[in-house]
């Protein structure tokens, strides 16, 4: 398997994957034009044509038949050309001492805290692939990616996973806050959001706070927490130092988590190394491995054996990396608890 940018002649693969996706791909519709926009926004953007705040990088996990078998993005930066919003938890704390009543209300405050900083976005692998190392693959290469090139970034990375919401695309938060004020259903809400209009967030969203002990119980209930689909990723991201700090996504309340950008696993601890060929053990660890390169960019997962400043690979890992032996990687354990073995 490897990762790679995303080409135009993608399209009829990411459509079949979008389709697939369902209510849930948000960031990538079901839509020939829209997708085929993006695409050739994407070759824009790796070829370096567009500013920070307009980048989306946009890749696409292909195996070795050369079949696409999922897709991720991270955009350079959100809020810099239209207002980024999310809710954040906090509290209201009212008293009465004559009556002896104190109430610590949880509050929603409408913020747009987390403008300039970078998104991972557009995460889905094929069902059928979602074994062995293919999804934490998938993810983590974006973090390579932002390690090698991290002036094309903001000094946070941030990710809002999907919140609550059932196959008919209700969701309980919604139903609750956003639908007396839009006037839509949350599905159609989520989608003009995904597609860039944002607009009419500013000028339809309450800016007053919002007491959650006014929202119905099963709102409440879905505060923060991530939809069933998510938390495999949740728990990916988490390994690498990613937390959430009390934001929310103001239509589905899913959480919002972030990291310092330089505080990420993959990104502190990621190594530049010589590429070398030879047999790894084959209870050698996992190596997520970049070619370096931005505009060909390579990302693949192989067992390999550090010796030195070398990275010891197999021909078939340089090969998908489209690299001959002596050429530099950049390169980290894939897992944690593997990165502890190899540092001792």
């Amino acid at each position: 398997m490897i990762v790679r940018p995303a080409q135009v002649t993608d399209l009829p693969a990411l459509l079949a994957l979008v389709r697939l996706a369902g209510r849930g791909m948000t960031t990538l519709p079901a839509d020939e034009e829209r997708l085929n926009y993006r695409l050739r926004w994407a070759k824009r953007t790796f070829a370096e044509q567009v500013e920070r705040a307009d980048a989306d990088y946009l890749f696409v996990l292909e195996d070795d038949d050369q079949q696409v078998v999922g897709v991720s993005a991270v955009a350079g930066a959100v809020g810099l050309r239209e207002p980024w919003y999310n809710y954040r938890v906090g509290l209201t704390v009212s008293s009465s001492p004559d009556l002896g009543i104190q109430r610590h209300i949880p509050t929603l405050f409408l913020s747009n805290e987390m403008t300039g900083q970078s998104e991972l976005r557009t995460l889905f692998l094929r069902p059928d692939q979602r074994l062995g190392s293919h999804g934490r693959l998938l993810s983590l290469s974006r973090l390579l990616f932002v390690a090698e090139f991290p002036s094309l970034f903001g000094d946070k990375l941030i990710a809002e996973l999907r919140g609550s919401a059932d196959e008919q695309g209700c969701s309980p938060f919604w139903d609750s806050v956003g639908r007396h004020f839009f006037q839509m259903d949350f599905s159609h809400a989520d989608h003009l959001s995904g597609l860039g209009n944002k607009s009419f967030i500013a000028e339809l969203m309450p800016r007053q706070p919002i007491y959650t002990c006014l929202l119905t119980e099963q709102a409440q209930a879905v505060i923060g927490k991530p939809h069933a689909n998510s938390e495999a990723a949740l728990k990916i991201l988490s390994d690498e130092g990613f937390d959430h700090k009390g934001y929310i996504d103001i239509f589905d309340a899913g959480p919002v988590i972030e990291a310092p950008t330089s505080g990420i696993r993959t990104v502190r601890d990621s190594q530049l190394l010589d590429l070398a060929i030879g047999t790894p053990d084959e209870q050698a660890p996992l190596w997520l491995i970049h070619n370096r390169r931005l505009e060909n960019c390579r990302i693949t997962a192989a067992r390999a054996r550090q010796s030195g400043h070398s990275l010891v690979v197999d021909r078939l890992t340089a090969k998908r990396l489209q690299l001959r032996p002596g050429d530099s990687v950049r390169a980290v354990p894939l897992l944690k608890q593997q990165q502890q073995a190899v540092a001792a």
